[in-house]
């Protein structure tokens, strides 16, 4: 009797003790995570590919010869998983990476409370690795509290929510490691990225990545591979100006600044008495443009843009690459032995003033073919690097750089993206030939 009184006394105490327990496992994490888990959601993203016959110029012209020799064409699908988080409960708009969309299949987001629905493109943007989805037919969503990326402190905790491996609502924390991050991407190098050590991995694209409030303050896009305990995600505050323009017009407007430069080498740093060969010599400012407003002019060595340093041109346009229409930059130069710096709001370079830009410094004009493959050459610029070349009217060019040519705006941002160089690497199909050739400059 007295080992069963001792028993039930040792198991009242117990049950009086649980609740203060439970409560003092509920720390801020905890609540975070109940609170924003219900509007993190997986994507499903299911495409359609065409093997054996297809050519590589996506015309049905020349698929007609592929099938002769590897075969009649065969429809394969292919799944692709990331998450997502909802940004607008109202509007049903669903915020992810763009590479978790870019097959362009059917895509299906799952909620947490298991209800499934279809979702539409609204827009994407590869350079900064945002799309946007909007639910069809969906009602009484949960939406995830906005915060503030221009406060955070490296130190500070950071929670990440995803779907890794297909494992849904997974939780992993860590703290901010550190800030204004670039990173090395298949495109190159871009942006100015939140690193962390919480576990990020493959599946977790698009996820939402939070404060000790459970607020967003990034979007969980890359992992390093092999790395341990390194993933970035995109700012918060930068994520949103790239929605309103896609939500506004379906992409980001390419922007320019009206500067062509190139890198300090040992001529240059002897001519300009320069002590080290860093920064990014303005060769051309063009009339007109953000640039020339502010009174940026040739011979002027850019040494830093919004504070952080430029050593060459492609940290330049990498800089560049991270900065949306909507927003104003600063940009400092060294000139006569002193420096002096600019505020610039930067201009978007329409097709227009882009065409004559490729005709002026690459010798040629170029025309939609209004089939998401290619641009024809319409025109070549006698004496000019094209006409060196042997580019001919007629010929289709595929892909500039890194950057394939289905549309106009690629157009727009492969020759922004490699204006400045001395060697362009084009894919070029003339007749039933593609060639891989340099336009020296």
């Amino acid at each position: 009797m007295k080992r069963i009184a001792l028993f039930l006394a040792t198991a009242v105490l117990l049950a009086a003790t649980l609740p203060a327990m439970a409560g003092n496992r509920r720390t801020p994490v905890v609540e975070a995570v109940e609170a924003v888990s219900p509007s993190v959601v997986n994507i499903t993203v299911v495409s359609t590919t065409r093997t054996g016959g297809r050519s590589p110029f996506g015309d049905p012209f020349f698929d007609q010869f592929f099938e002769k020799f590897y075969g009649r064409q065969q429809e394969r699908k292919s799944q692709n998983l990331g998450s997502g988080v909802i940004i607008d409960g109202r509007e049903a708009l669903v915020l992810t990476n763009a590479h978790v969309v870019a097959s362009n299949g059917a895509i299906t987001v799952r909620l947490k409370d298991g209800r499934e629905f279809e979702a539409e493109l609204v827009g994407s943007d590869a350079d900064f690795d945002l799309a946007v989805l909007r639910l069809k037919n969906a009602s009484d969503l949960p939406q995830v509290s906005m915060g503030d990326s221009g406060d955070i402190a490296i130190g500070e905790t950071a929670i990440a929510i995803g779907n890794p491996f297909g494992y849904s609502n997974t939780v992993t924390t860590g703290v901010v490691s550190a800030l204004n991050r670039p990173m090395q991407t298949n495109a190159g190098s871009f942006g100015s990225f939140i690193q962390t050590d919480a576990a990020i991995n493959p599946g977790n694209s698009g996820g939402p990545l939070l404060n000790i409030d459970g607020e967003l303050i990034g979007i969980n896009t890359a992992i390093l591979a092999r790395a341990e305990g390194i993933g970035f995600a995109i700012p918060i505050n930068k994520a949103r100006l790239v929605v309103d323009e896609l939500l506004s017009s379906g992409h980001v407007s390419p922007i320019w600044l009206g500067v062509f430069g190139q890198d300090v080498d040992q001529a240059v740093a002897r001519y300009f008495n320069l002590k080290d060969l860093h920064g990014m010599l303005v060769a051309e400012v063009h009339p007109d443009t953000p640039a020339d407003r502010s009174g940026i002019r040739p011979g002027d060595i850019v040494v830093s843009m919004n504070g952080t340093p430029v050593n060459n041109k492609d940290e330049y346009l990498t800089r560049l690459f991270n900065v949306t229409k909507s927003e104003s930059l600063t940009m400092t130069v060294l000139r006569e032995g002193r420096t002096v710096t600019h505020s610039l709001k930067p201009q978007v370079l329409d097709k227009d003033r882009a065409m004559d830009l490729v005709r002026t410094r690459w010798g040629f004009d170029l025309a939609d073919r209004g089939q998401g493959s290619g641009a024809e050459v319409t025109a070549i610029t006698p004496g000019s690097a094209a006409a060196k070349l042997g580019l001919r009217p007629g010929d289709i060019i595929h892909q500039i750089g890194n950057r394939r040519l289905r549309s106009g705006l690629d157009l727009l941002n492969a020759f922004l993206r490699n204006r400045m160089q001395k060697t362009v690497l084009m894919r070029v199909q003339r007749g039933r030939n593609l060639y891989n050739v340099r336009l020296t400059l």
